[in-house]
């Protein structure tokens, strides 16, 4: 569970600021994906939390929840081909800023999980395991999480043969197998599988 009023100290100054977090960054193909959320004062969004230590079953009721409660939120991806040419570190970044960009409220503040942002056009403070203390951050991590799975999904009927249903991307030894055994297509990060060309 997220830490009470870890976000209220923030609120005090900004009246409007976004918590941000990523999804994907380990995978090895398809998009990572950033989310930016910001919530109402009074928010209480029971169950919000680091989405991996949620079910994607809980995942899925949570983003009902906080896209219905939010002031505003945004998703925006970063490409297979953007993090081969950028890196994933700054891919992730470009993503970060795609979503805060997308917002319909422009947020004063951004609360951004990790140790590691650049690239946002408002002022930001990185916070490490930010999505297990503070509610706007889990909230975005759990955003980022069902819309890259819902995407991977997408994918999955496009390239069945790679099982994506099952691992949504990550780099598991079915993962590995199939891929040695039906090669590397235009979804792949082309970077993250050098040691098998």
């Amino acid at each position: 569970m997220t830490e009470i009023g870890f976000d209220d100290k923030y609120r005090n100054v900004y009246s409007v600021f976004c918590g941000i977090d990523e999804a994907g960054r380990g995978c090895l193909c398809g998009p990572v994906c950033a989310a930016a959320v910001i919530l109402p004062k009074d928010a209480m969004i029971e169950g919000a939390d680091d989405s991996k230590k949620l079910s994607p079953k809980k995942r899925e009721e949570l983003y009902g929840t906080i896209t219905s409660s939010a002031v505003s939120w945004c998703a925006a991806f970063a490409t297979p081909e953007e993090i081969d040419s950028l890196n994933i570190l700054n891919a992730t970044f470009l993503a970060m800023k795609r979503a805060v960009d997308g917002l319909e409220t422009k947020p004063q503040f951004a609360l951004v999980d990790g140790n590691r942002c650049r690239g946002l056009d408002i002022p930001f403070e990185c916070v490490v395991k930010g999505d297990s203390k503070s509610l706007s951050i889990a909230c975005a991590s759990i955003i980022a999480k069902v819309t890259r799975d819902r995407f991977m999904q997408q994918l999955a009927e496009k390239y069945p043969m790679y099982c994506l249903d099952e691992h949504k991307g990550y780099p598991t030894e079915k993962h590995y197998e199939k891929i040695r055994e039906y090669g590397v297509c235009d979804i792949y990060r082309k970077t993250f599988l050098k040691k098998m060309h």
